[in-house]
């Protein structure tokens, strides 16, 4: 695996975008949990908290270091927990907790429009598989 600048893209195959996914998933599970523990917090403090300013820049913060250390990666953030892998053709597509890519979509549309990975490598045998 390389870890690249953030501006750098990455065209992936299936293959490759699977052996990157436990370290995807690593980073994301890590950031997810994180932002649990301040939701519980946060449920916990009347909304005229002083301390939810600083709780709400922690969460902040989380987020910006989930999306720099997909980017490195040379994924892409595609929404709160979700990723995608640029293949030349579309985006793999992967969602925490899922445990294994298994969605394909095109540029042109959105990440709840995507398609199974089984039944396009079935169907049209793209290079990508």
């Amino acid at each position: 695996m390389q870890i690249g600048s953030p501006a750098d893209s990455k065209l992936y195959v299936l293959a490759e975008a699977s052996e990157l996914l436990p370290v995807v998933r690593k980073i994301t599970e890590n950031a997810y949990n994180r932002l649990s523990r301040l939701d519980e917090r946060l449920e916990l403090m009347l909304l005229c908290d002083p301390r939810r300013a600083a709780i709400a820049a922690d969460y902040e913060k989380i987020v910006r270091k989930w999306i720099a250390s997909i980017t490195r990666l040379g994924a892409i953030p595609n929404g709160l927990w979700r990723v995608d892998f640029d293949t030349g053709e579309g985006y793999l597509c992967w969602r925490f907790p899922e445990l294994k890519i298994g969605y394909f979509r095109d540029y042109d549309c959105e990440f709840d429009d995507r398609k199974s990975v089984k039944s396009l490598i079935e169907e049209t045998a793209p290079f990508w598989a």
